[in-house]
């Protein structure tokens, strides 16, 4: 038998670290080679640039996000020492997700070339082919393993693999083009009946240990135990055939089919039959990749997950019977009563991988036992938001993956498309997307009574994040004032009349110090490197409170509830924007200044000369500088040699006070003697950290 057209992702559980790197290296090139062949399908650079859908960034961002993704992981695993082109790996970081902090502002970006980022591109694939081929490998390869970052890059670039042929497939049709190694499925026929087979009752345990063999992503691991009812399921996909019938019966026009937040979708989109659906005069089509064909009545339906919904309701309605969306527990009681087996070296037996059609095929191609599609065609859209599993951990390298979706607005989608590769294969994977939002992605329904609805959690229960709301908007300890307040009301203070419209809170955390300084200032910009902590500032500005869980000792915990109008600041909230990024390599964009507060922060950066030696160009003159450190030199955070004192130079003591008036000099004048300023973080409710900043106003000439 042939070998499979797209290696799947290894396994890890290998004793031989040199093949294992011949397989990394292999899987590396194959990944970054089709991700290019995906773009070939637009026609000229004009189609990179034009936005495919209004919510999400032109394509040349998706062209140089996956890699720039690797260098910025790398970065974080150690194996990547310099930067390539810090300013594209700054505009190209983030901003992928219809996040409340994303930064969608056209005008915000310069964007480069389409050949400066493929040159980019040369670059990375040569600086990751020199890594894989000569760095130490050690096994096991584990996600604590630096190598871990490597196969991270290569699962994200699959990932967006799909996502970015999705918005191609979104394009207007002058922009994309056919390409022979990307052939649709050519045949099809009459819709199929769609019968309900009966599902038996069992038990379902989900999650993995961190010993699995393959790569995973965070949400993967951990443990869920469930019982599951018997319930019946359609045997196929929903066909575009057995979806024609709800259009016609009205039902995008008929309110009932619909919750609040379908009708909100629906009536701002103005839908009235799925999106790649397209009217003609002689009938129905269907958009394809790049190109359109003759509606192919038997393939699945694709729609969003309200869509879905709403078809159910109709459903129900016609049949009689409880039909809904299954849940993420049901859909793994589908794959064990089908008996599909994980995708290996051959061929796919479904419509899997790429290893047949570049499209969907028809929904009675691939049985599997007495279902079809189970895995294969279409991804299929459940009733649950995604949620942690019992012991969930963030893992640090990407702490942004998971966690912004546990928001009760994000589905479950599972089984995989045509074009879901690597990760995104395996039955452990955990995808999840906004209700609204498109992908290769239709449903199968069931019959069953209602599910119990697995719960999103609504307190934050991640221990670091929950030490930092409690210190940000929680209890005073051992009369010490709380920091972030005390903090933004040093710098008011020391601003005194000099012109307040916009201040900058750089490693705002989860943003006290943010809002404290919108009591006095026209508009608020909190920066953070970490997705968890801003976060919470989001939650606070959108919703006015927040809750989390306090370590009591052992496994006892207590639950808080903070609300913004009790700490006086309900008012303010609206001139308070939270964005993640990177303080040693900030847009160009956050610039202009009054005042940029850095509490905590230049020992915690991995290069805060960096920092400091640019820091000027962000602010206005006259504008001031508050700098609050207590020095907690660690090279966990700061390589030694980026250290700005607490040590010896030249056989004399070399304090970071004494740097920073070296470094600031040039641009700024000291205003007043450093300041001590307390602070307590609480562990436990007997363990508590203690600490003293050191703060320094500066003033820019």
């Amino acid at each position: 038998m042939p070998p499979p057209f797209f290696p799947r992702t290894p396994c890890l559980d290998q004793q031989d670290a040199e093949a294992l790197r011949r397989e990394i290296l292999a899987y590396f090139h194959t990944t970054f080679d089709r991700y290019e062949a995906l773009f070939g399908h637009l026609t000229g650079d004009a189609a990179y640039y034009e936005r495919p859908i209004s919510l999400r960034h032109p394509l040349i961002f998706y062209f140089g996000h996956t890699a720039t993704f690797f260098i910025n992981k790398l970065t974080l695993a150690g194996l990547v020492q310099a930067r390539i082109d810090p300013r594209l790996e700054s505009m190209f970081a983030i901003g992928v997700d219809e996040m409340s902090w994303d930064d969608l502002d056209e005008a915000h970006y310069d964007w480069p070339t389409v050949a400066q980022v493929q040159a980019y591109r040369d670059e990375v694939r040569t600086t990751l082919d020199g890594i894989i081929r000569h760095a130490p490998l050690t096994l096991p390869l584990d996600w604590n393993n630096p190598w871990w970052a490597i196969l991270m890059g290569i699962e994200h670039e699959r990932i967006h693999l799909e996502t970015s042929s999705v918005l191609m497939r979104q394009h207007a049709l002058h922009h994309v083009q056919p390409l022979p190694d990307w052939a649709p499925c050519r045949h099809g026929g009459p819709t199929p009946a769609n019968p309900l087979v009966q599902i038996p009752a069992g038990r379902v345990c989900l999650g993995k240990p961190l010993s699995d063999p393959y790569y995973g992503w965070d949400n993967e691991y951990g443990r869920h135990e469930a019982a599951v009812p018997a319930f019946q399921a359609s045997r196929q996909l929903v066909s575009n055939g057995e979806f024609l019938a709800f259009v016609e019966a009205g039902g995008y026009s008929t309110d009932r089919y619909w919750d609040e937040e379908g009708l909100a979708w629906r009536n701002f989109a103005q839908a009235t039959h799925p999106t790649f659906w397209v009217q003609h005069p002689a009938g129905w089509r269907l958009r394809l990749l790049a190109e359109e064909i003759p509606m192919a009545w038997d393939w699945p339906v694709e729609t969003n997950c309200l869509e879905a919904r709403a078809f159910c309701r109709w459903q129900a309605e016609q049949s009689g019977q409880a039909v809904r969306l299954p849940t993420e527990d049901e859909w793994y009681r589908l794959l064990a009563f089908a008996g599909v087996e994980e995708v290996g070296a051959a061929p796919a037996a479904a419509n899997l991988h790429l290893d047949h059609y570049a499209s969907s095929c028809p929904v009675t191609e691939f049985p599997q036992g007495p279902l079809y599609d189970v895995c294969g065609n279409v991804w299929q859209w459940t009733e649950t938001p995604i949620y942690p599993f019992d012991g969930f951990q963030v893992h640090p390298w990407y702490d942004d993956f998971t966690t912004p979706t546990y928001d009760d607005r994000h589905n479950l989608i599972k089984g995989g498309s045509w074009i879901a590769c690597g990760n995104e294969a395996r039955h452990s994977s955990r995808y999840a997307f906004r209700r609204h939002f498109f992908q290769h992605a239709g449903f199968r329904y069931v019959v069953g009574e209602a599910p119990i609805r697995q719960a999103v959690p609504h307190y934050e229960t991640d221990k670091q994040v929950s030490e930092y709301a409690e210190f940000h908007y929680g209890d005073t300890y051992f009369g010490v004032p709380n920091f972030p307040q005390a903090m933004a009301r040093l710098a008011i203070e020391a601003l005194g009349e000099r012109p307040a419209q916009k201040a900058l809170d750089l490693g705002c955390a989860t943003g006290r110090a943010s809002f404290e300084l919108a009591r006095h200032f026209d508009a608020v910009t909190g920066i953070d490197f970490s997705a968890r902590f801003i976060q919470l500032g989001v939650q606070l500005a959108e919703q006015g409170s927040l809750r989390y869980t306090l370590t009591e000792e052992g496994e006892l915990v207590s639950f808080k509830e903070r609300r913004l109008d009790e700490l006086g600041l309900a008012e303010v909230c609206h001139k308070v924007q939270f964005l993640q990024g990177d303080a040693c390599n900030l847009k160009p964009l956050f610039a202009g200044y009054d005042l940029i507060l850095a509490a905590n922060l230049i020992d915690r950066l991995y290069s805060p000369r960096k920092l400091l030696t640019q820091i000027h160009e962000r602010l206005n003159p006259g504008g001031l500088l508050v700098l609050a450190s207590p020095y907690t030199w660690l090279t966990e955070h700061t390589p030694r040699e980026e250290w700005l004192g607490g040590f010896k130079q030249d056989g004399e003591n070399l304090t970071t006070l004494d740097a920073l008036k070296t470094l600031l000099a040039p641009h700024f004048r000291l205003l007043q003697a450093p300041l001590d300023v307390p602070f307590v973080i609480r562990e436990t409710r007997r363990k508590f950290q203690h600490s003293i900043s050191e703060v320094t106003v500066w003033e820019r000439r």
